[in-house]
């Protein structure tokens, strides 16, 4: 099994394919590189494909420390110096887009376009500022576990094995290391990180007039890419695959 040694970090990637650009995938919050597996695969034929498990999530190590955005962003710059990944499209899901776009204000050179697949909040309004903030008090309480479910059940699936799955995917991570992201992710400053990317990005949502944060961030980037998938939840990379990889492939033919 391939683990790259990230300065004693040791974090575990899959790659397959060939061709350029590289597609690098970064899972959300409690997931792992399956979160991934159909554009994975289905990019594989045509692409050089990378996907990652964070720090802290199945087979890369756990430490203590580490779990903010910026140093999962830190994590993904050494991986591309490591494994030799040249100026990859970084596609995120949920936290992994956030991480994307930290990345991409770190590090302007790494990336050479971003696809954000229903991030977390970038630009949030208050109230999801305020949600995020308060978020770990409870993850910590007596009934941490039971608030984990109850909020991941909130991301599942149309499809009712599929939603079974997510639950317990992402419940299988420890909730210290679940509840040191959700800290890491109210601490960070995304409208800051999104208004120093300049590369092409594409934003995926699953709804566009309820969505507050999309409509904030084209007024800020109206060139940014946005595709809207129909009949599916949080995890439409897994739910309607077909339209994620279509919106995917039809970005990079234009924008790259």
């Amino acid at each position: 099994m391939p683990h790259a040694d990230l300065s004693g970090l040791k974090l575990y990637y899959e790659r397959a394919g060939s061709g350029s650009p590289e597609l690098l995938f970064v899972p959300g919050w409690c997931c792992d590189h399956t979160a991934f597996q159909p554009q994975f695969d289905h990019f594989a034929k045509t692409h050089a494909v990378t996907a990652i498990d964070p720090r802290g999530v199945g087979q890369s190590d756990a430490p203590e420390e580490g779990y903010r955005i910026p140093d999962f962003a830190d994590d993904l710059a050494q991986l591309c110096a490591v494994v030799g990944i040249d100026k990859p499209v970084v596609v995120g899901h949920s936290q992994g887009g956030m991480v994307a776009v930290e990345l991409g204000a770190r590090y302007p050179a790494l990336a050479s376009a971003l696809v954000l697949v229903d991030p977390g909040p970038i630009h949030p309004l208050p109230e999801s500022v305020k949600f995020f903030a308060s978020a770990p008090e409870y993850l910590e309480g007596p009934g941490g576990e039971d608030v984990r479910r109850m909020w991941v059940e909130g991301m599942g699936a149309r499809d009712e094995k599929l939603a079974r799955w997510i639950v317990d995917h992402m419940s299988a991570v420890p909730l210290p290391i679940a509840t040191a992201v959700i800290r890491g992710l109210s601490e960070w400053n995304g409208l800051g990180a999104f208004v120093m990317n300049e590369v092409p990005t594409l934003l995926l949502r699953r709804k566009l007039e309820s969505d507050p944060d999309a409509l904030r961030l084209l007024k800020i980037r109206p060139d940014l890419e946005v595709g809207v998938t129909v009949g599916a939840g949080h995890f439409h990379q897994l739910e309607v695959p077909e339209q994620v990889n279509a919106m995917i492939e039809r970005f990079l033919a234009v924008s790259l």
